[in-house]
């Protein structure tokens, strides 16, 4: 796909450096010739715009992302499951973190012993009930993409989902992060997602809330659920129940 601001700004560049001496040496115009000037500084502008546009576009990422939102909540709707999902880290999930949706969410403490298989569909108890559907999630991806290893401290949380939802996916203005024995608090501020009352959401959180949720059981090697998100303007916050 050709990108049209590099197209543009080639043919400014082009046709600036090619008028330019033209109207300096045989019309002997000043004015022109500064025209002929700007037009070559603003081909490079956008030549420069042009490298810095994102290959995929915000909303074909956005299309693409209430596709997987729909086709999860139709899965889930279909087999009755609206239990809130429980994030494991990827100490317990073979080296990715996901998040499971326990068919009982009394069976949730279950889920901080021992790994759980790389299916679908898991078992992590005796229990014939103890079953749950493993989904991946938008932090299970953006995990990967953090410049450093991930510390475990309050403010190693709050800089690592600051990375993702303000400097990686321009979804935020700022984040806060308070964190207790049995609870962490974030809130997010500026937020460009509005929550919606949809199955997903229900069962999985927002993005930005499924994002934290992520990073925060990642960062400290143990389950977290979402479970209160409150979205006000574009103010958002979660609080994330650690799973013991």
């Amino acid at each position: 796909m050709k990108n049209p601001y590099r197209t543009l700004g080639i043919g400014l560049a082009i046709g600036g450096g090619a008028l330019v001496p033209i109207f300096y040496f045989f019309i002997n115009s000043v004015p022109l010739t500064a025209v002929g000037l700007s037009s070559i500084i603003l081909g490079f502008t956008s030549i420069a715009l042009g490298n810095s546009r994102p290959y995929i576009s915000p909303e074909a990422a956005n299309i693409i992302l209430k596709t997987g939102m729909e086709n999860t909540s139709a899965l889930l709707e279909e087999i009755g499951l609206n239990t809130k999902a429980i994030y494991v880290p990827s100490s317990n999930r073979d080296g990715k973190p996901q998040a499971i949706i326990p068919l009982i969410p009394e069976d949730a403490p279950l889920l901080t012993k021992g790994k759980i298989n790389g299916r679908l569909i898991v078992r992590f108890g005796d229990s014939p009930d103890a079953m749950g559907i493993a989904v991946t999630t938008p932090g299970s991806i953006n995990l990967n993409q953090l410049p450093a290893k991930l510390g475990n401290t309050p403010e190693d949380i709050e800089a690592a989902i600051m990375y993702v939802l303000v400097g990686l996916l321009d979804l935020a203005q700022s984040v806060r992060v308070h964190v207790s024995p049995s609870q962490v608090d974030v809130e997010i501020k500026g937020t460009r997602l509005s929550y919606e009352d949809i199955w997903y959401y229900r069962c999985l959180g927002s993005p930005v809330a499924s994002i934290a949720a992520t990073i925060t059981c990642e960062a400290l090697g143990k389950p977290v659920r979402i479970a209160k998100e409150t979205v006000t303007g574009k103010t958002a916050l979660i609080s994330l129940e650690v799973v013991s």
